[in-house]
């Protein structure tokens, strides 16, 4: 598949009957991460059907959205991108995107197994390098600045013994991570998926959650510490006075990437695989006693019910998403890759001065 816009047609895609418009109403499009290769943007055209925009990024998986400046950074196999909006409020190309993403710059940091992304206040790029099981800095003169890293961890280290993976920002600051585990032994994260995952306080370094299972994307929202507990395939909160998890809407799937459209959570699920790391978990279980088959795709999730009330499904050969992401007030946005001639022959630049 080549990079360009694509029709609903065209694309593995199925929408649920009310989909384009809870879109609508939100007034926001999305952004989600399929590995191995692909970056996809969801939105609405002119006549209100569904839009979709796909980019190849070679395993893109963490995406965090500056609004200040109008980027999206992406965070792939060996680098960290950021696309820039090159529109003007307003604007609109000859297609009638309504923002348009150019990869402007990229920050080589070797495959250290990227997963979250944030930005902190005042622009840097926070990423969770989870082989080295830190958080670290994009930097201009290394791979990466490591700023912090769990208590039990003697320090960065080129072996994946947590699963750090799950980054929560809080007012422009990293506030709350997630891990699998709390091994500092290579690769003994493993051992612990069922029931090992824990939240970590990053200004304290307290477990503030335990006995998650595998759980990902921390995200704060209306005050509260939201998460994707994914190997129950459920969506819910933590009760912080006794550090347990509250679900609040169950999911068929593997449940990561996560972010929040005023009262509605949208949530990401994967499809486990059997004999892989997401297999021998309490999703298989509760999968199987509800007869669902287990979906790839996007869930729009009320939080006063805690029903899912839409849905984007991913067929085909495809079977994990990594991340989702709204973009507040932009109806279809576009990005330009890498492999395709449009960033050879299109140009902005800034004015002549005098």
């Amino acid at each position: 598949m080549t990079d360009r816009e694509a029709t609903n047609e065209e694309l593995p895609l199925r929408i649920s009957e009310g989909f384009e418009t809870w879109l609508h109403e939100a007034n926001a499009s999305l952004v989600f991460a399929l590995p191995p290769a692909k970056l996809m943007f969801v939105g609405l055209d002119d006549a209100g059907g569904i839009a979709v925009f796909e980019r190849t990024f070679d395993k893109a998986m963490g995406i965090a959205h500056d609004p200040v400046r109008d980027a999206i950074h992406v965070g792939t196999r060996r680098e960290i991108w950021r696309l820039q909006n090159v529109l003007s409020p307003g604007e609109r190309t000859e297609t009638g995107h309504d923002r348009l993403y150019v990869p402007m710059e990229r920050s080589t940091t070797g495959y250290v197994n990227v997963h979250d992304l944030g930005v902190e206040r005042d622009g840097r790029v926070l990423m969770v390098n989870t082989r080295f099981g830190c958080l670290a800095r994009v930097s201009p003169t290394h791979s990466f600045q490591p700023v912090w890293w769990p208590p039990f961890l003697p320090g960065p280290a080129p072996n994946d013994r947590c699963h750090l993976n799950g980054l929560a920002m809080r007012g422009g600051r990293a506030d709350a991570v997630t891990t699998v585990s709390t091994s500092a032994e290579v690769d003994g994260w493993r051992a612990d998926r069922r029931d090992g995952g824990t939240i970590i306080d990053v200004a304290s370094g307290e477990i503030i959650a335990r006995r998650l299972s595998m759980p990902h994307s921390p995200r704060w929202h209306d005050d509260k510490l939201w998460v994707a507990n994914a190997g129950t395939g459920e969506l819910g909160h933590i009760d912080l006075e006794r550090g347990r998890f509250e679900p609040v809407a169950a999911l068929p799937g593997f449940a990561r990437g996560l972010c929040f459209v005023g009262n509605y959570a949208v949530v990401g699920t994967s499809k486990p695989r059997h004999g892989d790391i997401y297999s021998g978990l309490a999703l298989e279980d509760r999968l199987a006693s509800r007869g669902w088959p287990p979906r790839l795709g996007i869930f729009v999730v009320d939080l006063n019910s805690g029903e899912v009330v839409e849905w984007l499904q991913v067929d085909g050969v495809a079977r994990e998403l990594f991340e989702v992401m709204a973009l507040p007030g932009v109806r279809r946005p576009a990005a330009l890759g890498l492999r395709s001639d449009e960033i050879a022959t299109q140009f902005r630049f800034s004015e002549v001065p005098s």
